[in-house]
């Protein structure tokens, strides 16, 4: 499929038949981002020759994919916001619909100086340290259950914010040393990393958690808990279903930890405290009726930028939104 010495764009056009045959969808763009993985360079700017090197790993990339391994766990890291996570085999993928569930957390915190924010059910981290990368004078928390998943939260938690150098080879060569290959470089040695954990990481059960949680002492919590029912979890697409199940399944109707949350984390907010929550798209209704039949005030959705039901909001009662 790919050979040394083929230029860029007939080896692109090589991974991207490939993956169309194998039926991955926006195959163009997972070529791309493939080729940019296999040889640090755009496409796109360049018109150097694969070297054996090269096109050894761009072939193994290409298989891997084309094989419905999900592009983000080939790449290693993915964008989010402003920044790049650590992502792999045992962690949800970061997603572009979350985005917006970052953005509505940091608006309701307008106003608030040094929020306190829980973020529950983390991952990678993305919803916490997106919180803190917008909001940087916020102190995070957050928790996971999966050992698989904490080894990643733990690294972003300390290489996602420590921010990049300038590429001084400009566009040809993109793959110049951040935090991430530090971090890498010193385990390799086995020494400890150098940066400070942007976030707190604690490991837990969010059905358990709530029960050590000071009563009033928060400002957010925010989640992308899992939400699939037990039926969308026998058709899941062919790279959802290489993600951990931990992270997506909950219970047969998906509300399992919806519940949780509205019963239990209601006390650790202060009076007008935010929760905000991912939700499926077709979720809206069920989450805002257990929000509100638990006490929660200010019930409202925010959509993503593709028209869907993505976010819900909630107030623990007491703060001003309810003498409105």
């Amino acid at each position: 499929m790919v050979t040394a010495g083929q230029p860029p764009r007939e080896a692109l056009a090589a991974v991207e038949r490939c993956l169309e045959a194998a039926g991955c969808p926006d195959a163009a763009c997972d070529a791309r981002e493939l080729f940019r993985l296999a040889t640090g360079r755009d496409p796109r700017l360049s018109d150097r020759p694969l070297s054996p090197e090269e096109a050894g790993r761009l072939e193994e990339a290409a298989r891997r994919r084309a094989g419905r391994e999900p592009l983000q766990y080939i790449c290693g890291r993915w964008p989010f916001l402003t920044f790049e996570l650590a992502v792999g085999p045992g962690v949800l993928c970061p997603r572009p619909d979350t985005e917006v569930v970052a953005e509505e957390a940091v608006r309701l915190l307008e106003g608030v100086d040094c929020p306190r924010v829980l973020d529950l059910c983390a991952g990678t981290g993305c919803l916490g340290l997106g919180v803190k990368a917008l909001r940087p004078d916020a102190q995070v928390t957050c928790l996971e259950k999966s050992p698989e998943a904490l080894a990643y939260l733990r690294l972003n938690a300390r290489c996602a914010l420590a921010g990049q150098p300038e590429a001084p080879g400009g566009m040809e060569d993109l793959l110049e040393p951040d935090a991430f290959a530090e971090a890498e470089a010193l385990a390799r040695l086995g020494l400890p990393g150098l940066e400070t954990p942007a976030v707190r990481v604690e490991e837990g059960d969010l059905f358990d958690y709530w029960r050590q949680l000071p009563a009033g002492q928060l400002d957010l919590i925010v989640s992308n808990p899992p939400y699939l029912t037990a039926g969308e979890m026998e058709h899941l697409q062919p790279e959802t279903a290489r993600e951990p199940a931990m992270a997506l399944a909950a219970g047969e109707d998906g509300l399992d930890f919806y519940r949780a949350i509205a019963a239990d984390y209601r006390a650790a907010l202060r009076p007008g405290g935010a929760l905000v929550l991912e939700i499926g798209w077709q979720q809206r209704r069920a989450v805002t009726a257990l929000l509100e039949d638990a006490g929660w005030t200010a019930v409202a959705c925010r959509r993503d930028y593709g028209g869907n039901d993505r976010c819900i909001t909630a107030r623990a009662p007491g703060g001003a939104e309810d003498v409105r």
